[in-house]
């Protein structure tokens, strides 16, 4: 896993800002971060670890964090933004019924799903 392209990837494709960022944890041999998106009070916290860290793993597909979700104004218009950013678009925008999702992958392979934000409850 690559923090600092998973840094750039949040940051400057996704407009989240870096709200705090620790260098090397001495006791976890890892580094943590945490994001926050600009209209939002939810903080997204990234972390790494070194491969002699007691906490470090393989990443082995489906094993691990499922997806990220978050709530944008228009799914299709937020998609159509990432994809000239050049993001790779794994799921079109689609809907059930008035609801609409597209998902993502962020460079790490973490699947990242895109809703509508104006939907009741949500």
């Amino acid at each position: 896993r690559d923090m600092d392209e998973s840094i750039r990837f949040y940051t400057e494709i996704l407009g989240m800002e870096i709200v705090e960022k620790r260098q090397k944890l001495a006791p976890t041999k890892g580094e943590v971060v945490t994001l926050k998106s600009h209209d939002s009070d939810q903080l997204l916290e990234l972390n790494y670890y070194e491969q002699d860290s007691p906490f470090w793993a393989p990443y082995v597909n489906g094993e691990e964090l499922d997806h990220l979700a978050f709530l944008v104004e228009d799914v299709g218009a937020a998609v159509d933004e990432l994809r000239r950013k050049g993001v790779d678009v794994l799921v079109e925008p689609y809907s059930i019924g008035e609801w609409a999702e597209a998902y993502v992958k962020d460079p790490n392979g973490i699947w990242i799903e895109f809703l509508p934000g104006n939907k009741e409850g949500a």
